[in-house]
This record gives structure tokens, sequence and C-alpha cells, in this order.
């Protein structure tokens, strides 16, 4: 069974940085490409960022040069360091798995599993 377990999130001040974690099990870690995507209240979900399988990495627009995703192989354990928050990146913020996610990575229907999402609050 697969499962996605988020982590990290918390009140943060502007300015501040959150890493949030992102733990899999039930399934080879390294053959699906993961994605993050945060979801404010009253607002859309949207594509944050997301790392394939290769290790290359494609970011929104709006947190690009500000938030990092990582992986750590032997941990199953995928990372979201956000840097420089802003009281607009406030939101639950969900993991994803996909497998072979390609062209339609910003699209969440193009992932399989998701996590149960953690949530950021940033203080003005």
């Amino acid at each position: 069974q697969v499962q996605l377990v988020e982590s990290g999130g918390g009140l943060v001040q502007a300015g501040d940085s959150l890493r949030l974690s992102c733990a899999a099990s039930g399934y080879l870690f390294n053959s699906y490409d993961m994605g993050w995507f945060r979801q404010a209240p009253g607002q859309e979900r949207e594509f944050v960022g997301i790392s394939w399988g290769s290790g290359s990495t494609r970011y929104a627009d709006s947190v690009k040069g500000r938030f990092t995703i990582s992986r750590d192989s032997a941990k199953n354990t995928v990372y979201l360091q956000m840097n420089s928050l802003k009281p607009d990146d406030a939101a639950v913020y969900y993991c994803a798995a996909g497998w072979r996610v390609s062209s339609r990575y910003y699209y969440g229907a193009s992932y399989d599993y998701w996590g149960q999402g953690t949530q950021v609050t940033v203080s003005s």
C-alpha cells in the first residue's frame, strides 16, 4: 500500500524558512516523480514544484529561487525547502507521487498518490 506522509509545517514569520518532508512507503521511491502542491483557503490547488525520478526539478514561477526540492533515496523522503517565505505562501502543502509524470506535471490528475497535507502559516 502506497503511503505518503508530510510533516514539517507550522507557523513562521515572513522571511523565515521552513522545510517540509514527505516520507514515502509502499513503492519504488526512485521510480516515481514527486510533486508538491499547495492549496490556500478558497483557492484552487496549485502546483509548487516537481522532482522527476531522473533528479531534475521544475518550479512554479511564484516560488522559483526561493523553494528547493530534494530527495533522499536512503530515507525514501522528498523535501521541500522553503526560504524567504511570504504571507502568500500560506497554504496546506501536499506531496504527490506520479508514474512518469511528463509534460502535465503541473496538473494534479497526473499524480497517482497524495499525502494528507501539512499546514504552513506565514505571518506578516
